[in-house]
């Protein structure tokens, strides 16, 4: 399997890596989240075949159980929506699943965000709580037959959670007395993993800030019936953050790519949406400037393997 990657004219070095372990925590985020689907029982899907002159065995079902519409459920959701973005705008990816890496120095603003979060999505909850015994009645007529009391819970409260930590990521140290060449294995695997991130972490800007500008390209320079296309200031503002990001997050890997960054930023510097609206030669100007771009970012995405991280061999479970 291959997958895009970043291209560098030299072997990544340890000190990106070194400082990614030396500045950066792990963090990781779970949620529970009450599933609105339910499988459709064998005889309701058995139904439904008979249905559409189907075989069961060949027809998979499901039935929602909330109304996903209702506002108080896109309350609760659009609150989980921001809780990633806040997780993912702070922190770099990391090879282990479920867990990213944030700057030792922003642990306690994220920690301080995620629990001003988190008692936003317990309001959120409570009201979606609230809500039930009508999203019920609103489900008994949509689902008809398909409706099972059974399917609901008497309450939704404690259903829909979030829950962070910050796991160690360095080899435990008791293993250097118990097991010297465990431990020595788990730290060139450790030495590994952060070697990867550095790549996983230069890929990302990478591809994210190709996307960006390449929108902004599309908006600036394209043209609807012979106008100028319309855009959000979203589509400036969206590469400022990434700007923003970027400064703070860099991990310093990639000396082009921060080059690239660097003439995007003086492209746009001092230029407002509005301004791009309202000047013309202003827009032209840029939509060249970034254009440029673009082929240079192309030029630091190449396939190739995804490199294998070291992982330790797991053990098949007891009885």
């Amino acid at each position: 399997m291959t997958t895009a990657t970043v291209r560098s004219d030299r072997t990544t070095s340890t000190a990106p890596a070194q400082r990614l372990r030396a500045t950066m925590a792990a963090v990781r985020v779970a949620f529970t989240w009450f599933g609105i689907r339910k499988t459709l029982t064998a005889s309701q899907k058995a139904q439904a075949a008979e249905t559409f002159g189907a075989d069961e065995d060949c027809l998979a079902a499901s039935k929602k159980l909330l109304d996903t519409r209702a506002e108080a459920y896109k309350a609760v959701t659009s609150i989980r929506n921001r809780i990633r973005a806040l997780w993912w705008g702070m922190s770099l990816p990391y090879p282990d699943p479920g867990v990213r890496l944030i700057r030792q120095d922003q642990v306690d603003r994220f920690n301080d965000e995620m629990n001003r979060m988190r008692q936003e999505l317990a309001e959120a909850v409570g009201w979606l709580d609230a809500q039930l015994p009508a999203l019920k009645q609103a489900a008994r007529q949509r689902l008809g037959s398909l409706y099972d009391l059974a399917d609901y819970p008497s309450s939704l409260v404690g259903l829909f959670a979030v829950d962070w930590d910050f796991p160690s990521v360095e080899p435990p140290s008791y293993l250097m007395q118990l097991n010297p060449e465990l431990y020595e294995q788990e730290r060139r695997r450790m030495v590994a993993r952060f070697e990867e991130a550095v790549r996983m972490a230069e890929e990302a800007f990478t591809v994210e800030f190709r996307k960006l500008v390449s929108h902004l390209v599309e908006r600036l320079a394209g043209q609807e019936d012979g106008k100028p296309k319309v855009f959000r200031d979203s589509a400036v503002e969206n590469i400022r953050e990434f700007f923003e990001r970027f400064r703070m997050l860099n991990v310093r890997s990639n000396a082009d790519l921060e080059d690239l960054v660097q003439t995007a930023q003086r492209a746009l510097k001092g230029a407002s949406p509005q301004d791009l609206r309202d000047d013309g030669r202003l827009r032209a100007h840029i939509a060249t400037q970034l254009s440029g771009l673009q082929a240079s970012l192309d030029g630091l995405l190449v396939d190739r393997p995804r490199r294998r991280v070291l992982r330790p061999a797991r053990t098949e479970a007891g009885p």
